[in-house]
């Protein structure tokens, strides 16, 4: 029996699984990761406590599964994106934690940027040029802006707030990278990154394939300091011997929503995915051809093997499975699996209406100044009311990114895949398909970017010959159809979508 290792590094988790040839998991760990907020807005992650999760969950998962590691052929790793690092390349040691991509601190340049006459006339001149070529990057050019998700003003907010940084940077002795540039560097030594996870950075053009030059000269960023562009799958090397007991290939590298895409089966244009973790995240397989937006969706690569390039058009919403612990913590819930019955306990949420703003709120709104609240609370709401006013919010969210897709690209959706923790939710699922009209189709195993990545590693090894192959392996756990509705019930399901849309709008520039 052959095996494939396969490892996601996600904001909140870690896991690590070992698959056999009928991608059946045999053995898996999970273990949280501790973020830390050293000021308000500040998301960090200690990359020794990250390094230290990582050997745990592989030791955890090999010593308790009796299995051969030299039986696994292959490795791939997912992880999480446009959370990164700098460090030392002769000592490896890291100049500040990871700055995460829910992290904050930037948030002023982000403002100042936006409102700056450079970027004003950035997009004033890309649109010109676009009136004229139907470039699709200049129509991109012509509506963009720096997002706090991005790590491009992060990383200049890091060069002019870390002491010795810049000047290490003149000699060539730093990396920029990733998450998973910095595990591949401490695996192999090398200093690369996959074009999924370098599209997510904010300075990696995906039209052109390459790192913005003039733009990181904007941005007062030296070049020196970024990795090389390799191929999603492919030779990265292998690992320590001392990890695993022996040597193992690894073959795939890439970004969480890219994985979780391949994962889905989603190989064709116009395949659409979900993935309900922490956040949000929308994505359609666009092909060849990356995604001009003008409402806020952004087009990223999903992978690029060989002369295989395929693009992605991507919108998110950064609050998700976070609220859900919130209201844990606060008390509302005692448990996040009690959330379904507890809003299928009530025919509606009594008029109250719940705007999940965390991090501000992504396409179409983008503004990240909005606030989260509830709007509506009055002496009949029950707790059952404030649990289903959350759980809807989610959905509504998800259906404004879809509404935004509907009315930006050609393709006809009949099916949603759905992954990520949330998407066990019963509830949320039902009321997704009754609200975009599609099927929803949830897998037996909602951690597909773990599947994605083993995907990939097994047909990079050969252990899988074929995509279609690979498609039969995947198995399904439940379809969600949209209900049967009358005309009066669609009209108030539409009543309260719309009720939802204008409490967003109280709660908008508010910081």
């Amino acid at each position: 029996m052959k095996y494939v290792a396969a490892l996601d590094v996600g904001t909140t988790t870690v896991r690590f699984h070992v698959l056999d040839e009928k991608a059946v998991t045999v053995a898996s760990s999970v273990e949280k990761v501790e973020l830390i907020y050293p000021q308000p807005g500040f998301v960090e992650i200690d990359p020794d406590h990250l390094w230290q999760i990582i050997v745990n969950v592989i030791k955890n998962t090999l010593d308790g599964s009796g299995i051969d590691p030299k039986s696994i052929v292959c490795f791939g790793i997912s992880t999480q994106r446009a959370t990164f690092i700098t460090w030392n390349l002769k000592t490896g040691e890291p100049y500040h934690k990871f700055i995460t991509w829910k992290d904050q601190r930037a948030a002023n340049l982000v403002e100042e940027w936006n409102r700056s006459m450079m970027m004003k006339g950035l997009r004033m001149g890309s649109y010109f040029l676009y009136t004229f070529t139907r470039n699709k990057r200049f129509l991109a050019g012509s509506v963009m802006k720096f997002m706090n998700m991005q790590v491009n003003l992060k990383l200049a907010w890091a060069f002019e707030n870390i002491l010795g940084l810049r000047e290490a940077a003149s000699k060539g002795e730093v990396a920029f990278g990733g998450v998973d540039s910095w595990l591949l560097y401490k695996l192999t030594g090398k200093h690369v990154m996959d074009p999924s996870c370098a599209s997510a950075t904010g300075m990696y053009d995906p039209f052109t394939m390459q790192w913005v030059d003039w733009f990181l000269k904007m941005l007062n960023l030296p070049r020196n300091i970024f990795p090389e562009i390799v191929d999603t799958a492919g030779n990265f090397g292998v690992t320590p011997k001392d990890m695993f007991g022996t040597e193992i290939p690894i073959c795939c590298s890439m970004a969480d929503q890219a994985a979780s895409l391949f994962g889905s089966g989603c190989f064709k244009p116009g395949d659409l995915k979900i993935t309900m973790g922490t956040g949000t995240f929308m994505n359609v397989n666009t092909g060849r051809e990356p995604h001009a937006s003008v409402t806020g969706l952004y087009p990223v690569v999903g992978w690029r093997i060989g002369k295989e390039l395929t693009y992605v058009v991507e919108g998110s919403s950064s609050d998700t499975g976070i609220l859900i612990e919130w209201a844990k913590s606060i008390g509302i819930v005692n448990n996040p699996s009690e959330t379904a019955n507890m809003a299928n306990s009530v025919n509606d949420t009594d008029g109250v209406y719940f705007v999940p703003a965390f991090s501000g709120l992504q396409a179409p709104i983008n503004d990240y100044t909005a606030a989260t609240g509830f709007l509506g609370i009055k002496p009949t709401t029950r707790k059952e009311h404030v649990v289903r006013a959350l759980l809807e919010s989610l959905v509504f969210r998800v259906h404004l990114l879809y509404e935004c897709l509907c009315k930006e690209t050609s393709f006809t959706y009949r099916k949603i895949r759905v992954d990520g923790g949330v998407s066990n939710n019963d509830f949320i699922m039902q009321s997704l398909a009754d609200l975009t009209g599609l099927e929803i189709e949830r897998p037996v195993s909602v951690e597909m970017s773990i599947w994605g990545v083993a995907f990939l590693a097994g047909l990079q090894y050969g252990l899988w010959k074929s995509r279609e192959e690979v498609l039969e392996l995947r198995r399904v756990d439940k379809i969600y159809t949209p209900k049967e509705r009358s005309r009066l019930s669609r009209s108030h399901s539409s009543h309260v979508f719309n009720q939802w849309r204008r409490a967003v709008e109280r709660f908008t520039n508010w910081y």
